[in-house]
């Protein structure tokens, strides 16, 4: 054990040093009283080799010449946190673990002049662990807690502070070993002070899959920015998704959306990439007013053992909104200034008014510089979409209707991407850039992951199950982004038993997993009442393939050349296991849909839209009910009202969109009907929007002119 932490503390003294971390930046070790940044510093400063400064020891009591508690008792609450301050101003020390008091970093002046030389390290323990922890230390009292306020009460107030001033951030569990603690805090400042580990390479990369030039070395920010890599492969992070252990998911149970997110998404984005206090700032804008529900992405019993994720709380009622309302501020933060940017998206439905109502949240100065186009099958979504996308049309976002499918749109869109002269062409003559915003786009997939944790440790915090216990999830499926999110989410520590992929009758990915065999021979799109699921090219299923085949480029490569030249590929037979050890599949007919809907109603009050109808129907063909069952529900029902009213058997509807919502709502629904929607309808029945003939060229027509009417 001796010689395991002399080898250790060698290998982190010389790294550091050739990071400039030692004899230069401190380590500053900050969190609540009780949080053990004391007993943590002095570990730190024992495998580093280097001086530990204890605030409350070493500086407050050799200032004052009195006891912390005695000059609290002198001064009072208000007073204390200034004469601290005071104290913390005349710190001056390099190459130190210093240990803050829990209530340092109230005083702005004295963190700003501490974290100019350091780097901030937050201990985030669970309050009920550190109010356990004060009781066993006989504490009953903190700084600032005033005769009318709880203990629980300036913790939670306390943690504004804290999440102001880190650079970063270690859970730490409620029987987490202060040495455990101390060697993630030093994974995590290596981890800060080293963004060169967490790269990303094409799906369709050569040999191994781990990048050997530093040329080809992809970071967050240029995934981010590029959408699809030059290859035509997708991107995805070198070295996998960061694994939660289980004290640190447990320490997340208590908390909110926001806060779940912010963990989750500070682990898998690098802070050279985006500081942890911008990415708050982002999901404080993406997850809060915009959401009519507070719990953001709730957990609704349904049935039995089914349970139903409501992920339609969003500006434009679907789970897009997901990661649409937080994307376009993460795309904003990562372009560089010097130049115009033109994001495309393709569409089946849902992402097209998500996309839109995105990018026109954002700042007027990102707007000009900013702009996005939607494409979607014109005749291939509900009237309600339609009209939807049409109503979420800003100064700096515009819809083109496209006479084909969506699996056209798609592709033009990977054409023109990796079609150099075009690209090349817009950068010269008007200063443009294209980017991507369906679910290739990286920053388009990664916020999902989040909803499907959620929702996991939302079951435990309701005492459905205990953490570790197993769920399922059934996900109605197209582009295969939703359900990869959840297989994401496993792989990072959510006990996620199976994922089931529920298709409709556009069902290419049931036989595909059932088969191995993706076979789109003789294969003709059949538009259904779930037009967001009528996809046969599902983008995101190529993630999976080459996650599954451990990184191997060369085969993912190899089988969707394969799909483009010959319109099918097969799995060799240990990939295939490996696929269905993770994902079983089934598919719904259009009848057993809308029986789904009304049979469910009838029993529940509870109206599923059409593509959770699929998923319900899957679910209950599918799951052996030995286990709770999460059930996304992908859209608000109301987006489908002629479907909706025709499951419910009412005889006559009307053909106007806003009359069809106002009919629905009669029925006293749950959830009632989405007042987003309702509201984008009535101010917008008379917009009209741009309709194109399924050729490349006319669209990249429609691309230029776009381009020269908003940038030039």
């Amino acid at each position: 054990m001796f010689s395991r932490h002399v080898a250790f503390a060698q290998i982190w003294k010389s790294w550091l040093s050739s990071h400039s971390l030692a004899g230069n930046k401190n380590i500053i070790l900050m969190g609540p009283p009780g949080a053990g940044k004391t007993t943590v510093g002095r570990i730190v400063g024992q495998k580093l080799d280097c001086p530990v400064i204890d605030i409350d020891d070493d500086v407050l009591e050799a200032t004052w010449n009195m006891s912390v508690s005695e000059k609290l008792q002198d001064v009072g609450n208000e007073q204390f946190v200034e004469e601290e301050g005071k104290a913390l101003l005349q710190l001056s020390a390099s190459g130190t673990v210093i240990s803050l008091t829990g209530s340092n970093p109230m005083h702005a002046a004295g963190m700003q002049h501490v974290k100019r030389n350091g780097i901030v390290v937050y201990l985030d323990v669970p309050t009920a662990v550190i109010m356990g922890r004060l009781k066993s230390m006989k504490v009953d009292r903190i700084v600032g807690q005033g005769p009318a306020a709880s203990l629980k009460d300036i913790l939670q107030f306390r943690k504004q502070f804290y999440r102001r001033w880190y650079d970063i951030r270690v859970l730490c569990g409620g029987n987490m070993a202060a040495e455990v603690v101390a060697e993630k805090v030093l994974d995590a400042v290596k981890r800060y002070q080293n963004s060169e580990v967490e790269t990303y390479v094409s799906t369709r990369s050569s040999g191994s899959g781990r990048s050997t030039q530093k040329d080809s070395h992809k970071y967050f920010s240029d995934v981010v920015i590029e959408g699809l890599a030059p290859d035509g492969g997708l991107f995805v992070p070198e070295r996998g998704l960061p694994k939660f252990a289980t004290e640190e998911w447990q320490s997340l149970i208590e908390a909110t959306y926001a806060e779940r997110a912010q963990v989750i998404l500070e682990r898998c984005i690098h802070p050279a990439d985006i500081p942890a206090s911008k990415l708050r700032e982002i999901i404080g804008i993406a997850y809060g007013e915009n959401f009519t529900c507070s719990k953001v992405a709730p957990v609704r019993h349904l049935t039995g053992n089914q349970f139903l994720l409501e992920l339609f709380h969003g500006p434009t009622a679907s789970f897009k909104d997901f990661a649409l309302q937080i994307m376009p501020h993460i795309f904003a933060y990562c372009i560089p200034r010097s130049c115009n940017y033109l994001v495309l998206v393709a569409t089946s439905g849902d992402t097209g008014s998500a996309v839109l109502d995105g990018f026109s949240r954002l700042h007027d100065t990102d707007k000009q510089r900013i702009a996005v186009m939607s494409f979607f099958p014109e005749d291939g979504v509900s009237p309600i979409q339609k009209l939807q996308m049409m109503g979420c049309q800003k100064e700096n976002a515009w819809s083109v209707g496209v006479k084909s499918d969506f699996d056209f749109c798609q592709a033009a869109i990977k054409q023109i991407f990796t079609n150099s002269d075009y690209t090349g062409f817009l950068t010269v003559e008007y200063g443009t850039a294209l980017a991507a915003a369906n679910s290739i786009n990286w920053a388009r997939l990664l916020p999902q992951v989040v909803y499907h944790a959620s929702a996991y440790l939302d079951l435990v915090h309701q005492g459905i199950i205990a953490f570790g216990g197993p769920v399922d999830v059934c996900i109605p499926t197209g582009n295969f982004g939703n359900i990869l999110a959840a297989l994401y989410a496993k792989m990072m520590g959510i006990p996620i038993r199976k994922c089931i992929c529920a298709s409709n009758e556009n069902n290419v990915l049931t036989d595909f997993i059932r088969t191995g065999i993706y076979d789109l021979r003789g294969r003709k799109l059949v538009p259904t009442l779930s037009p967001a699921v009528d996809i046969l090219k599902s983008s995101n299923l190529e993630r999976y393939l080459h996650l599954i085949a451990d990184g191997d480029g060369q085969l993912v490569a190899q089988l969707y050349h394969q799909l483009e030249s010959q319109g099918h590929f097969q799995l060799q037979k240990d990939l295939l296991g490996k696929l269905q050890q993770d994902v079983v599949a089934g598919w719904c007919s259009e009848e057993d849909c809308l029986a789904a809907i009304h049979t469910v109603y009838s029993t529940t009050g509870y109206i599923l839209d059409t593509h959770t109808a699929v998923a319900k129907v899957v679910a209950d063909r599918l799951q052996d009910r030995t286990c709770p069952i999460i059930i996304s529900s992908t859209a608000h029902y109301s987006k489908f009202a002629p479907a909706i009213l025709r499951a419910l058997r009412i005889t006559e509807i009307n053909q106007n969109p806003l009359s069809q919502l106002h009919l629905l709502s009669s029925y006293s629904p749950l959830p009632p009907v989405h007042w987003g929607l309702l509201e984008t309808l009535k101010k917008n029945e008379n917009v009209d929007h741009q309709v194109c003939a399924a050729d490349l060229s006319m669209l990249m027509s429609r691309i230029e002119t776009l381009i020269q009417n908003h940038f030039m």
